[in-house]
């Protein structure tokens, strides 16, 4: 399976919640709670405590925790056990562990363009998330 880059990863702990539209590139590992819109060409982790709920347009998603919504990744989505999916999700690359629960329609095997989210965005709607330092994930 892919491997996580950490020196260009921002982490949504498990004790944050965070609500609204998230633009990133690199990687984003959410262990808290997110409800809204995440777009980016990078790679979204879920943790096993994170929980997403709402439309997330992403290269590749690896999934520990709980997502609900839709999903649509350029490049894969991995939904690992003891992960719950509600959905519907497209991407040209599917794998899902044994253990994992998948809830929805599936679209696979061909090309999947993904929204940039830049067509609201608004450059003073912008937060910085500071990097994390090295910590075990």
């Amino acid at each position: 399976m892919n491997e996580i880059n950490y020196d260009n990863t921002t982490v949504l702990k498990e004790d944050a919640t965070f609500e609204g539209k998230l633009i990133f590139e690199g990687n984003v590992h959410v262990n808290g709670k997110f409800k809204g819109e995440v777009y980016s060409s990078g790679e979204l982790l879920v943790g096993k405590t994170g929980n997403v709920d709402g439309t997330v347009e992403i290269g590749t998603i690896v999934i520990h925790g709980e997502v609900s919504g839709s999903i649509k990744a350029s490049q894969q989505i991995v939904i690992n056990s003891p992960a719950v999916v509600r959905g519907d999700i497209a991407a040209p690359s599917l794998i899902i562990e044994e253990g994992a629960v998948f809830e929805g329609n599936c679209s696979m095997g061909k090309p999947v363009s993904i929204s940039t989210g830049q067509d609201d965005y608004e450059e003073n709607n912008v937060v910085e998330m500071p990097k994390a330092a090295e910590e075990e994930y």
